[in-house]
């Protein structure tokens, strides 16, 4: 891999999402938006639940909605794991409204909260992918 690249790799707790060769990546991070380019620094840092940015090599971009985890970066590499992710291509948009919906008449616990941040995630990543 040439040092213009990373490497990266979104991983859930039951399949590897996305993995291959990038320009950049943005994803949020409990602190703000972070943006990794290739030589960032070494960096290890908390996700929130949300959609990760990744500009592939030669400019396709691909979304990935994630539900929190945790974000490093090191030696070009960049590896996004979390509890659950998908890509926009494959994620039902009206399933997800339809978890958004039952999510905010649940009660209003942290777990309730948790899913209608992971629902809202998952609508925003299908509608940057157009």
């Amino acid at each position: 891999m040439a040092d213009d690249l990373l490497r990266v790799e979104v991983v859930s707790a039951d399949s590897e999402v996305w993995s291959g060769d990038a320009e950049f990546v943005l994803a949020r991070t409990t602190d703000g938006e972070l943006g990794v380019l290739p030589q960032h620094a070494p960096l290890l840092s908390v996700l929130v639940e949300s959609v990760v940015l990744i500009r592939g090599e030669g400019g396709d971009t691909q979304f990935a909605a994630i539900d929190g985890g945790f974000i490093s970066v090191a030696d070009n590499r960049v590896s996004i794991l979390c509890e659950q992710a998908a890509l926009s291509e494959d994620i039902d948009a009206g399933e997800a409204r339809q978890d958004l919906e039952r999510a905010q008449s649940d009660s209003d616990d942290e777990d309730a909260a948790r899913q209608v941040r992971w629902a809202e995630a998952r609508i925003e990543a299908t509608e940057k992918a157009g």
